[in-house]
């Protein structure tokens, strides 16, 4: 350690002269703008204003539940895919991993790009066609809000503006009081559900873990590109092949599809087997080639229906025409013959003599030997 050096008194005593200089609080203290007047009597009336006690704000209506929450969101996503979404497949997952999912969406993408597009909406479809994971429980209250809560049935009620003014609002949105109740009632029992409905058809698949494919419409081309990726079934939807799509048939891609399987759909508010979902799949051109048998069916049986009405027309007319001339007939068959006629047209002989009887009940065309 070094040694300590000794200051003198000279040293200390400039110490002692020369001091550092502190600024004054003055200096230090910001410099204020002054106030205006007008500035502090808009002060003093902004703390005068008050809202209603009651008061809620229109970006944020009152929810029977905390609206913040994660299920709370999830369950307004699900809500919309339902109605807006036409074409939702369902899929039980084993657990796939992160991998196996990016897998499984780089092929599915592959195959619905390559669908021939028919317009703009064709492109439309294949960029806003995706597959998620749900969460089976609010799911299934989701499909219960969709299905058994109309809100047009909503009473509106009274609630005070900022000004004090009170109005007419109808709170119907899904997280709402009334959405509550309407879902409660079908959970404990109050309302009846429909064997027929499409939520006692699909609410026994909410089981386990659940995968959702969406499609934004209604596609047969689409859908079957979907199907031949996820659950291929030649030779209707067969898979591709290892030339023309190799990262298929990689080992990934395999372990993740046989993991997933397909249970149902809802199609267009309807419940599907896999048996619908492989006849919507397999429409021939599409909606436009259905159109068409539509058009063709209609023509067919309005076809049918005027041939069975003109066909009624048709015997009558005959009818009438077969039995005129069987009147005509016996009419010209009762005519007498003539008394002056000179001979037989077929034979040319002589009439015999006839009496009155026999000119009664003989013909134009007679001859000699008719005659006993």
């Amino acid at each position: 350690m070094p040694p300590r050096l000794r200051c003198t008194a000279s040293a200390r005593g400039l110490t002692a002269v020369v001091k550092p200089s502190r600024p004054s609080a003055a200096l230090l203290r910001p410099s204020t703008p002054a106030v205006t007047s007008a500035a502090r009597q808009y002060a003093t009336v902004s703390r005068g204003l008050s809202l209603p006690d009651d008061y809620v704000p229109p970006t944020k209506p009152p929810t029977a539940r905390p609206g913040e929450t994660r299920k709370a969101q999830l369950l307004r996503t699900y809500t919309s895919l339902l109605r807006t979404t036409p074409v939702v497949l369902l899929f039980q997952h084993n657990n796939l991993t992160a991998e196996e999912w990016i897998a499984v969406r780089r092929e599915l993408k592959a195959a619905l790009d390559a669908v021939p597009a028919t317009g703009d909406a064709s492109a439309d479809i294949a960029s806003k066609a995706k597959i998620q994971v749900v969460r089976t429980s609010i799911f299934d209250v989701a499909m219960k809000l969709v299905e058994f809560f109309d809100p047009s049935k909503v009473e509106p009620t009274s609630a005070p503006t900022a000004t004090g003014k009170r109005v007419k609002v109808t709170y119907n949105h899904d997280l709402s009081k009334a959405a509550w109740k309407a879902v409660k009632s079908v959970t404990m029992g109050e309302t009846k559900i429909p064997e027929t409905s499409t939520y006692a058809q699909l609410s026994a698949l909410m089981v386990g873990p659940v995968a959702a494919f969406t499609l934004p419409s209604v596609s047969p081309q689409h859908l079957a590109a979907a199907l031949s990726i996820l659950a291929p079934s030649p030779p209707q939807f067969p898979a591709p092949t290892r030339k023309k799509n190799p990262g298929y048939h990689e080992p990934i891609t395999q372990s993740a599809l046989q993991k997933l399987l397909l249970i149902g759909a809802r199609i267009e508010d309807k419940a599907f087997d896999m048996e619908g979902v492989k006849w919507v799949g397999g429409i021939d051109n599409g909606l436009d080639g259905l159109r068409a048998q539509l058009v063709h069916m209609l023509q067919s049986a309005g076809m049918g229906l005027t041939s069975t009405l003109e066909g009624a027309g048709k015997a009558l007319w005959l009818t009438m025409e077969s039995r005129r001339t069987v009147l005509e007939e016996e009419q010209n068959a009762q005519v007498p013959t003539p008394v002056g006629l000179t001979g037989c047209l077929p034979c040319a002989r002589q009439p015999p003599q006839l009496n009155a009887a026999q000119q009664r009940n003989t013909s134009f065309l007679w001859c000699e030997g008719d005659f006993p």
